[in-house]
């Protein structure tokens, strides 16, 4: 494929890119997320990635923006496309543990608890509430979101999600190895507690078994009056089964080929079975001349913070794949 699986048939005049930041106790669960230096840390990683893109370092944590083995993180890649665009990112809070450090839209959530144990998400119907209002008002200043999402650990909401909504799925993993047997067995137990209490609508389901963003993410698609991309893997799809479930129109879905060339996920088949729009975005890392960024092709990370749709908004606002990938280059060289 070239740099674009498909190009969207999309025309914008006021484009937006938009992160949702949120957190799940999940993350915490050491081996879960690879989305931090420990599993505590996960909780920063959102704050700390939208640091990064806003103000082009990490200033509140002696962090630098790469995993233990050097490759950068995906919101390096999503600061390089802001800048490349000359874009400024609206950033909302759907549910942090620590307060963020940039300006963010509140909606006043709470962290995701742990679906094994007790509802994730008690508010869920309050959050797409709360997205209604928020697309509502992004239609009055933008024709087109892209919209992305950092929530560490949402792979595993995402299954649980999307398991109880009838689909069979696998998901991918920031790390290289999947913690496949890991994630089986938390959704197993959160099944069993669907199953127990007879849950089967959308937002109860969220409720006992998402994290933050989904309600969120959902609650912007079923109002934005816009072009929206849903800008993530199968964390997104989650959030598109929802919107399905809930009987509204399905926005399309762009993530990087990375995802779905993650053999221990089923992305394409998961997105043939919701019946959703998949681009993907191949930006050609092994050939970069970044060892780091090379990693992504072995697996390391994959996506995240709508890096895929960052660089898909950056190819439709008209900069080629040599620019983009320069600008990626000259931006996590300046890390070292």
């Amino acid at each position: 494929m070239g740099f674009l699986s498909e190009i969207p048939d999309i025309t914008f005049k006021k484009p937006l890119f938009c992160a949702i930041l949120g957190n799940t106790l999940l993350s915490t669960v050491p081996g879960v997320s690879g989305a931090g230096s420990t599993p505590d840390n996960t909780l920063l990683t959102p704050i700390l990635d939208a640091e990064l893109i806003v103000q082009g370092a990490i200033t509140s944590h002696p962090i630098k923006p790469n995993t233990p083995t050097g490759c950068p993180t995906p919101a390096s890649i999503t600061q390089s496309m802001m800048e490349l665009c000359e874009l400024q990112p609206l950033f909302i809070n759907a549910g942090l543990r620590h307060n963020p450090t940039v300006t963010c839209m509140d909606v006043y959530g709470d962290i995701g608890d742990d679906p094994r144990f007790r509802n994730a998400v008690p508010l869920a119907q309050k959050l797409f509430e709360q997205g209604k209002q928020i697309g509502t008002f992004l239609s009055k200043c933008s024709d087109l979101i892209v919209l992305g999402e950092c929530v560490p650990g949402g792979t595993t909401t995402a299954l649980c999600v999307l398991r109880a909504l009838g689909y069979d799925a696998s998901v991918s993993s920031s790390f290289v190895n999947n913690p496949v047997t890991q994630k089986e067995e938390i959704c197993r137990a959160v099944l069993a507690r669907l199953t127990a209490d007879y849950v089967t609508a959308p937002l109860e389901i969220l409720k006992y078994a998402g994290d933050p963003m989904m309600p969120v993410a959902a609650g912007i698609s079923s109002t934005y009056s816009g072009k929206l991309l849903l800008a993530g893997g199968t964390q997104m799809l989650a959030v598109s089964a929802i919107i399905k479930a809930m009987e509204l129109p399905l926005p399309s879905v762009v993530t990087t080929s990375y995802v779905r060339d993650d053999f221990s996920a089923n992305v394409g088949q998961i997105a043939q079975d919701i019946g959703v729009t998949i681009f993907y975005v191949d930006p050609g890392f092994g050939a970069i001349g970044h060892a780091g960024l090379a990693r992504y092709c072995i697996g390391e990370v994959k996506e995240g913070m709508g890096a895929g749709g960052a660089m898909c908004l950056a190819y439709l606002l008209g900069h080629s794949p040599e620019q983009i990938r320069e600008k990626i280059l000259s931006t996590v060289s300046a890390y070292n």
